[in-house]
Formats: C-alpha cells, structure tokens, sequence
C-alpha cells in the first residue's frame, strides 16, 4: 500500500494506493495564506494521520514548487508563503518512519495521466494542470521528465498578453478579472450566458497558445489537462483545438495529436503514489 498526496494551493487530496486503484481518498482545505511554517507542518500531519495506515509502505508527495528530489527539498512553494525552503522528505520520514518521494505536483499528474493512458516506447505525453496556477509535466516512454529542478516543462511563465505571463491566462487568475471564478461562470455558460460563452472562448484561445509552446517543445503525441477549470472543458475545448488549427504550422501534427481531459483529483494522488 502506498499513500499518495497531492498538495495544492486551496486543498490537500489524499490517497491509497494498491496496484493502479485508490482504495480510500480523502480531501481537505490547504493551509491559510498566513499559516507560519510549523501550523502549516501540523496541519499536514494531522491530515496524513486521518488517513495512513500500518500497512502503508511508502509516501510520495506533489507539490506547487520547484524541487530537489533527492533530498525532498521543496523551494519557494506557489501558494503557501511561508514555505521557502521546507526539508519536506525528512520532515515526513522522521514522523512516519517509511520511505517519502517529493515532486511537482504537474509532474505528478502527468505521471498519473501516462499510467491512465499507457504510455510507453516513445510516446511524449505532456500533462497540464488548470487551477489557482498552472503546470505542466511531461513524461517521455514513461518515465517522468524532471529536468535539474522538476521544472522541465514548465513553459506557462513565458510573456504573452499586457506584460503578463500565459500562466495568467490560463488559470483561475484570468476568470477572476472578468469578475467571477471558474465555477461561476461554468455555471452560467451551463444557462447558455452569452457573456459566459465569451470568456471561455476567450480562454481557449489562450490555451491553444499554450498548447503550440508544448508542440513545438516537445512534440508530445497527448496532451492531458487536469485541475479544476478542465471540468469545464466542453465551453472552451473547441474555441482551443480551432484556434490551435489556425496558428499551427504544420496541420498534421494538430490532427495526430490527441487532446484528454481528466479533471480528477485521483489522477495526481495515483501519479505522486508512483514516484
């Protein structure tokens, strides 16, 4: 059995693991933006300990941040101020006293998505998650492409639109400028809102921008979004794949690729169990 974790900036998702299956999952809020480190450090324990059980053989943990896997070292965490440099695996390790693995959280999704989706040999999935930021993983053959700080795919900070970043763009951030979160307008759109309409198509623009820098990075033959605004993919996912079909180069490559949604948080705790 191994337990899985997924920290992100507005809940923490929890999971065992057996084999590919998540046997039992919980999922609770993350910490306050103002938690010093040790109330953030407890909170954690005490949601690890609703959950872990004897027989529970190892921990692996996705987190916003960049990472030194060897140590389990996590740096200037997204979302959680008061982590700016939290000896993660030892912190754990010395608690549970079983083996931890630290890593992205994107990272860990994209290693969930690849098991999903079997990838193998030479297959180049990209994974990329929707949500408070932005991330991307990508898995080559399988095997989990890290890169010197776990940031091997990250590509969202680049410049795009009024000096701001394609992160911005992509995340619940732009939403909130046009007044409302993910989940609100989802709901309105669901009413056929046609100011809601808009701004998903708005938004699916941008995320075919995004897609072209994964293209032209990575050639990945799958690309698999997850995080909470891919739930609302059904009022963005054309406006993206024909805005990706416009400023593409090569059209055979947009026809080859295939685009996934899987906006279940049991994808990045199954990914973070892996590591």
């Amino acid at each position: 059995m191994r337990l899985g974790i997924d920290l992100g900036g507005t809940t923490i998702s929890l999971g065992l693991v057996s084999g590919s299956t998540i046997v039992d999952s919980i999922t609770g809020p993350s910490f306050p933006l103002n938690a010093s480190l040790e109330q953030t450090l407890e909170h954690l324990y005490s949601t690890i300990d609703r959950i872990i059980r004897p027989d529970v053989a190892s921990i692996g943990i996705g987190v916003p941040s960049v990472v030194d896997t060897v140590k389990g070292i996590v740096y200037d965490t997204a979302n959680i101020p008061s982590w700016k440099e939290v000896h993660l695996k030892e912190e754990l390790e010395n608690i549970y006293n079983i083996p931890v693995r630290v890593n992205n959280d994107a990272n860990c999704f994209a290693l969930g998505a690849a098991g999903t989706y079997g990838c193998s040999g030479e297959d180049i999935l990209a994974g990329i998650t929707l949500g408070t930021g932005v991330g991307i993983g990508i898995v080559t053959g399988g095997i989990l492409m890290n890169g010197a700080n776990t940031g091997a795919g990250e590509l969202s900070w680049l410049p795009y639109k009024n000096g701001k970043s394609l992160e911005h763009a992509c995340c619940k951030a732009f939403f909130l400028e046009k007044g409302r979160t993910p989940l609100e307008f989802a709901n309105l759109a669901s009413e056929g809102d046609t100011e809601a309409l808009a701004v998903f198509k708005e938004f699916g623009e941008n995320l075919a921008w995004l897609a072209v820098l994964v293209m032209s990075a990575y050639d990945p033959g799958r690309i698999v979004f997850g995080g909470g605004i891919s739930s609302a993919s059904k009022y963005f996912d054309a406006s993206m794949r024909g805005t990706l079909r416009e400023i593409f180069p090569f059209p055979k490559s947009v026809e080859n690729l295939k685009i996934e949604y899987l906006p279940e948080n049991h994808i990045a705790i199954t990914g973070a169990s892996m590591l």
